[in-house]
C-alpha cells in the first residue's frame, strides 16, 4: 500500500502540517490580530475622547465668557431703565406737587433721588457681589423672592405677549 495519500501526525503528502497545527496556527495570528486591533481602538478612543474634553472645555469657557459678557450688558442696562425711571418720578415731581400738595412733590422727589441711587449703587456692583445678595434675599425672605419671581414674570409675560386683539 502506498503511504503517500495517507496522512500522518508531522506531515501530509505536500510537506504541509496537518490541519490541526494549520488551524491553531491560524487562530494564534487572529487573536494576535485582534489584540493589534484592540490596541489600536483603545488608542484611537483615548485620542478622540482628549479631542472631545479640549472641546468641551473650550466651548464651555466661551459659553461662560458670553454669558458673563451678557449678564454684563443685561446689568447695564437695568441700571440705566432704573435711572431713567427715577428721572422721570422726579421730573414728574413738580406736577405732582401741584396737582396734590408739596408734601407729595417731595416725596416723589426723595424717590425718584432713591432710585436714581439704587441705579448707581447696581452700577457699582460687580456681577458676583449681586449674585451673592440675590443669594442672601432669597435664604432670608424666600415667601418675598418668590411672590417677585411671580410678579417680574407676570410683567415679562405680558411686555413680551404679542398683540393678538
Amino acid at each position: 500500500m502506498d503511504d503517500s495519500f495517507t496522512t500522518s501526525d508531522t506531515q501530509n503528502a505536500g510537506g504541509e502540517p496537518p490541519a490541526k497545527e494549520r488551524f491553531a496556527k491560524a487562530m494564534e495570528e487572529a487573536k494576535a490580530g485582534a489584540q493589534q486591533l484592540g490596541k489600536e481602538a483603545q488608542e484611537r478612543a483615548d485620542l478622540y475622547r482628549e479631542k472631545i474634553s479640549s472641546t468641551s472645555d473650550e466651548w464651555a469657557g466661551q459659553a461662560k465668557e458670553r454669558a458673563s459678557g451678557l449678564a454684563i450688558e443685561g446689568k447695564a442696562k437695568a441700571s440705566e431703565a432704573i435711572a431713567g425711571l427715577g428721572k422721570i418720578v422726579s421730573d414728574n415731581a413738580g406736577l405732582i406737587e401741584e396737582k396734590v400738595g408739596p408734601k407729595y412733590g417731595d416725596y416723589a422727589r426723595s424717590a425718584g433721588q432713591s432710585i436714581q441711587d439704587a441705579a448707581a449703587r447696581l452700577e457699582a456692583k460687580e456681577l458676583t457681589d449681586i449674585a451673592d445678595d440675590a443669594k442672601e434675599f432669597v435664604r432670608n425672605s424666600p415667601g418675598l423672592a418668590v411672590g417677585l419671581a411671580a410678579v417680574a414674570g407676570f410683567v415679562l409675560a405680558r411686555a413680551f405677549r404679542g398683540s393678538s386683539d
